[in-house]
């Protein structure tokens, strides 16, 4: 059984945004970065807690989840935002560049109709800072299908925190039990 996707947003959850006075959490650290398209003397400064790397990776290497970026930073969350944390290189939602003046066009996150085509049927717990309650309502129709979903919702201005982790950690070991007492079921009654 391969385990659920973790879908991890970066803006809002990894680099939160400045309060109204422009200040930023005191676990954070700030890097000017170059993303793809910009040059060398136009950087972006974000900033980044040290301690997520590791609080992921406690995650994944748990076995209970398959992490993918899910974010606008498309594949320079892995060759930028990965390695400031010391995370290996993960796959990455290839998100479209829509033009859009808001996150929610359609009343919902703008991300949802390409990540719900990336995944298929497959379960995932998605950790994102911009969910609607209609996010929230796909989700608990994609589970209702058979496709396990869980939203996490990070506050935008905290970024992620540990209980957002161990909440994806629970949530992933249910799922593991609830489809190896299936699949235990299944064998039994092929068996009988």
């Amino acid at each position: 059984m391969r385990p659920p996707y973790l879908l991890l947003d970066i803006d809002g959850v990894l680099i939160p945004f400045p309060g109204a006075d422009g200040s930023t959490p005191a676990t954070h650290v700030r890097y000017d970065i170059v993303p793809t398209g910009r040059s060398a003397d136009n950087p972006v400064t974000i900033w980044l807690n040290p301690a997520h790397g590791r609080l992921l990776m406690d995650v994944i290497r748990a076995g209970l989840v398959t992490p993918v970026w899910c974010t606008s930073w498309r594949q320079d969350a892995a060759a930028l935002i990965g390695p400031l944390l010391d995370l290996p290189t993960w796959p990455y939602v290839d998100l479209p560049r829509p033009r859009i003046t808001t996150s929610h066009p359609n009343g919902y996150l703008w991300k949802r109709d390409p990540v719900h085509t990336w995944l298929g049927d497959a379960p995932a717990v998605w950790i994102d800072d911009d969910f609607t309650s209609l996010d929230h309502d796909w989700a608990a129709e994609r589970t209702i299908r058979g496709a396990a979903t869980l939203l996490i919702q990070s506050d935008p201005r905290a970024g992620l925190q540990a209980e957002h982790l161990a909440e994806a950690r629970a949530w992933a070991r249910r799922l593991l039990a609830v489809r190896t007492a299936a699949s235990a079921t299944s064998s039994e009654t092929e068996a009988a």
